[in-house]
């Protein structure tokens, strides 16, 4: 049977995992388990997509099957491969014992499953998580796009396989390049954006339990403000905690522009961004005292 929260049990279990779900995220997640759709989650780099999929599969007590896509992925690597050297060893066995025959070779036990042919032959519908769809190309978009139809693979030497249970599909998308029009159809949609003020203090708190109040203000507003700056790469909810979580370890009790420009690396990436920020500090300083 598949696994279900309700939508207050769920947004309960997501924050005792230290995950600050929104009303939005929490009902698309819920419609997942309820309607058996994928649901596919845009938006920046770092504001939580990935950890939601991670965290509903700990909610629901279920496995999480990670497909990590990248330019060139094809259907092959995400479905199966052959273990090629265990093939050998059985064939040089059956030689030097006189009864070789190729169709012993391709059996299950010689079946390598890859994430997609792994999700369907789950006996408990696992989350499936299809992690930064776009960056793969439009021929592996189309094989997707009709293995969520029909959930069912063909193994040309064992036949069809269907899925025992459908898989719980999340989708993310930094929007690398637009998906088409079919996939977007055939999911359900969310734009994941950064948190606001008060529910990025939430996730502090939430994940960091033992971080000073005033603290927690401060690196709340201080990103806030960087938000705002023209950066290239604006601080994701993943530096926030980062942040957040090195100045607690160094015992400092407040952001002051020494300790910023010390601990900068931990929330920016781009020495580009650094030197644009390294004119701000006072500013800087000023808006997470503001915070507080």
């Amino acid at each position: 049977m598949t696994p279900q929260l309700p939508l207050p049990d769920l947004q309960g279990a997501f924050r005792t995992r230290g995950y600050v779900a929104s009303g939005p995220l929490a009902t698309a997640l819920t419609l997942v388990t309820a309607l058996g759709r994928p649901l596919l989650l845009e938006g920046p780099a770092g504001v939580g997509k990935t950890e939601a999929a991670k965290t509903l599969a700990l909610a629901l007590g279920t496995r999480l099957i990670r497909l990590q896509c990248y330019e060139g992925l094809d259907a092959q690597s995400a479905l199966y491969e052959w273990n090629y050297p265990r093939q050998l060893l059985r064939l040089r066995l059956g030689e030097t014992q006189g009864h070789a025959h190729e169709a012993d070779l391709y059996g299950p036990d010689f079946l390598l499953r890859r994430p997609l042919l792994d999700a369907i032959m789950q006996d408990a519908a696992p989350v499936l998580l299809i992690d930064e769809v776009d960056r793969a190309d439009d021929a592996f978009e189309a094989f997707l796009l009709e293995l969520l139809a029909e959930w069912q693979i063909t193994i040309p030497e064992l036949g069809t396989v269907q899925a025992v249970t459908r898989p719980h599909v999340i989708l993310t998308s930094n929007r690398a390049r637009e998906l088409s029009d079919a996939l977007r159809r055939r999911c359900l949609y969310l734009w994941v954006d950064y948190p606001s003020p008060e529910d990025e203090l939430d996730i502090i708190r939430a994940r960091l339990p033992h971080i000073r109040e005033d603290l927690a203000r401060q690196v709340g507003a201080a990103v806030q403000y960087l938000r705002a700056l023209p950066l290239s790469k604006a601080p994701g909810v993943a530096e926030t905690l980062d942040w957040a979580e090195a100045l607690t370890v160094l015992h400092q009790d407040a952001l002051t522009p020494d300790v910023v420009r010390d601990t900068l690396g931990c929330v920016l990436k781009l020495r580009e961004d650094q030197q644009l920020v390294s004119l701000n500090v006072q500013a800087l300083v000023g808006a997470a005292m503001r915070g507080m």
